[in-house]
């Protein structure tokens, strides 16, 4: 049975990953039938700071980025998901946005990391920084939501 604890970890945190979730998934399933000319911006604006995805051809790099939204914003969206393995996946996908932020000329005004208003589509997302390291910090304090409470019969025979 879920305890006081879990069910105001469980509170605290879904705000954050319904809106959070709700906006990734949305933005997968957008993603995922993008036209050849969307794929080409997507991959083209990426592959200036990440040269390595310039691999992938821009369809299949666009399919993938669609792949992995619908991921983090399921991971959001379902409580069984543990807030420090969605947090976690979120913060390593803002911290790409964000390096696509602070590498690529022209998003940042000069000599500062204020955004010039193209810039401001990426440096928006640091909220989403934000957002993953509050869910991982609440995993690991040992606060446990419904989750985890859920879980708790599995893990009473896992143990033995």
């Amino acid at each position: 049975m879920a305890t006081v604890s879990a069910w105001r970890s469980a509170a605290r945190q879904m705000p954050l990953r319904l809106t959070v979730g709700a906006f990734f998934l949305n933005s997968g399933l957008s993603k995922r039938h993008a036209d050849q000319a969307t794929a080409e911006r997507l991959h083209q604006l990426t592959i200036g700071t990440y040269p390595f995805l310039g691999k992938l051809d821009a369809r299949n790099f666009t399919r993938q980025l669609s792949t992995e939204e619908i991921a983090i914003g399921a991971a959001l969206l379902l409580p069984v998901i543990p807030a420090a393995v969605a947090g976690t996946a979120l913060t390593a996908f803002a911290c790409g946005t964000l390096g696509l932020y602070l590498r690529t000329p022209g998003m940042r005004q000069e000599g500062g990391l204020r955004p010039t208003e193209p810039g401001t589509v990426l440096a928006k997302d640091v909220w989403l920084l934000g957002i993953g390291i509050s869910l991982i910090a609440e995993g690991v304090t040992g606060r446990r939501g419904p989750a985890a409470s859920a879980l708790g019969p599995w893990r009473r025979m896992l143990r033995r």
